[in-house]
């Protein structure tokens, strides 16, 4: 940033400040909110037979967009999680109906060893932070990042579509070389794609 702030501790203070607000939405609200953005994700994503949507089973007050992932699945998609292997790494195992959920940390659950790691096609991101150009922040651990990076070394350039309430979206994130832009946002007033 050209004002001489530390680009690492302006997200930290924007990912607290925004995750803060998402935490003060009630119960309620976030279960309506989270519905409407199953409704507008199903009218906007389209997907064809056996392509493979990265999802996320909601942790904290995350969007739950299980409802999405049933909808896609119906139009054929094949659903995978993020499954967390170590400090570094993260991969997307398949997640199918009637399967055992196992626990793997940071509160999360996933598909277990047996499961299929699929290399998606679109990827469902949660964020923490997300600016009107496609901007995001994470929760600070950056699997993401480098999954997306593993992805491109491979030649595979997935959709990437941000998942996030309305008061998550800042004015400005404070962009690094390596900050890898989203395709879309999906809130719980509609999909908006980013110019690329």
């Amino acid at each position: 940033m050209s004002d001489g702030t530390d680009p690492t501790a302006a997200k930290a203070r924007l990912r607290g400040e925004r995750l803060a607000a998402r935490n003060a939405l009630p119960a309620d609200a976030r279960i309506e909110k989270s519905l409407l953005i199953a409704e507008h994700g199903r009218a906007s994503i389209t997907v064809e037979p056996g392509a493979v949507v990265s999802g996320f089973l909601p942790i904290r007050s995350e969007a739950d967009i299980r409802p999405l992932l049933s909808a896609l699945r119906s139009a054929g998609a094949r659903i995978a999680v993020p499954v967390i292997l170590d400090k570094e790494t993260i991969v997307f195992r398949e997640l199918v109906a009637g399967a055992e959920l196992v626990p793997m940390g940071f509160g999360t659950c996933g598909p277990g060893p047996e499961a299929a790691v699929l290399d998606p096609d679109v990827m469902l991101i949660p964020l923490s932070v997300f600016d009107a150009h496609g901007q995001r922040i994470g929760y600070g651990g950056g699997y993401y990042d480098r999954a997306i990076a593993r992805l491109h070394r491979k030649g595979r350039h997935p959709a990437l579509i941000g998942i996030a309430f309305d008061c998550q979206e800042v004015a400005s994130v404070p962009a690094e070389p390596h900050d890898v832009r989203l395709d879309a946002i999906l809130t719980e007033s509609g999909f908006r794609p980013f110019n690329s």
